[in-house]
């Protein structure tokens, strides 16, 4: 009896373990077998009614990605290239031949990302980002990466004021920390997040040996990242910073 409920036990473990992770190598198969080196970066797929976000977004993505190891071809050199062929809309090659971009740059992979969602929250202080990653083979056309992150950057403020008033400055100066944050910033954050699990390139000291590394099975990645002003807390801008608060109060009451 005993030995049937260890035993039993030990399955559920190994089902809950298998269920929740995968190696890199068993996700990524095609990934670590083409070995992509260099990759280019198309322009975004822009579905949200935020018209900045093209553009803003665009050259976010090449950092992170040189970071993994790959050399990565400036953003704006192939905004160029893709204008003068008049081929900027990236949905036309999504699903289509990629070849040409292989035989004119010699790039081994294109990067495409779809941004599904980019909107400050109507009521709080917060900022959700939601992107879609496709890294497809410019010689076979098969996808080798594809993840989709969603994050929301919580930009709240706790000032400390204890009471209804206390109540009252924490909203305005989350508020200001909102207007002070940079919308292209929940975008960064969310390719940190996202891109953390690509396959390293052959330009990273750990080339090779990140197969092994047990990932998260699905495709979707989901992330609350906690922002604060740094500015708000120095001693030397806390006048100058209480002032704004008092402001935005006054403009709440």
């Amino acid at each position: 009896m005993k030995n049937g409920i260890l035993y039993g036990a030990i399955l559920l473990i190994a089902l809950l373990t298998t269920s929740c992770g995968i190696s890199k190598e068993m996700k990524y198969s095609a990934m670590y077998s083409q070995q992509p080196t260099s990759i280019m970066i198309m322009p975004p797929i822009n579905q949200t009614s935020f018209a900045d976000a093209k553009l803003l977004y665009f050259s976010s993505l090449y950092r992170p990605l040189c970071e993994k190891g790959y050399y990565v071809f400036s953003p704006y050199m192939t905004m160029e290239l893709l204008q003068n062929e008049s081929a900027y809309d990236a949905e036309l090659f999504l699903n289509g031949d990629l070849k040409m971009f292989h035989k004119v740059l010699g790039a081994d992979a294109a990067l495409f990302t779809v941004i599904k969602e980019w909107k400050k929250a109507t009521l709080g202080s917060s900022i959700n980002v939601n992107v879609e990653y496709i890294l497809r083979s410019t010689t076979t056309g098969e996808t080798l990466y594809q993840r989709e992150g969603r994050l929301t950057l919580d930009m709240s403020v706790e000032t400390g004021a204890g009471g209804s008033w206390g109540f009252v400055a924490d909203l305005a100066a989350s508020k200001l920390n909102q207007s002070l944050t940079d919308q292209i910033e929940a975008g960064r954050l969310c390719n940190i997040v996202t891109l953390d699990d690509i396959p390293l390139g052959k330009y990273h000291s750990e080339y090779g040996k990140d197969k092994s590394v047990t990932i998260d099975k699905g495709n979707v990645i989901r992330r609350t990242v906690k922002e604060n002003s740094i500015e708000l807390y120095q001693p030397e801008n806390q006048r100058r910073y209480r002032k704004l608060i008092d402001a935005e109060v006054e403009k709440m009451k």
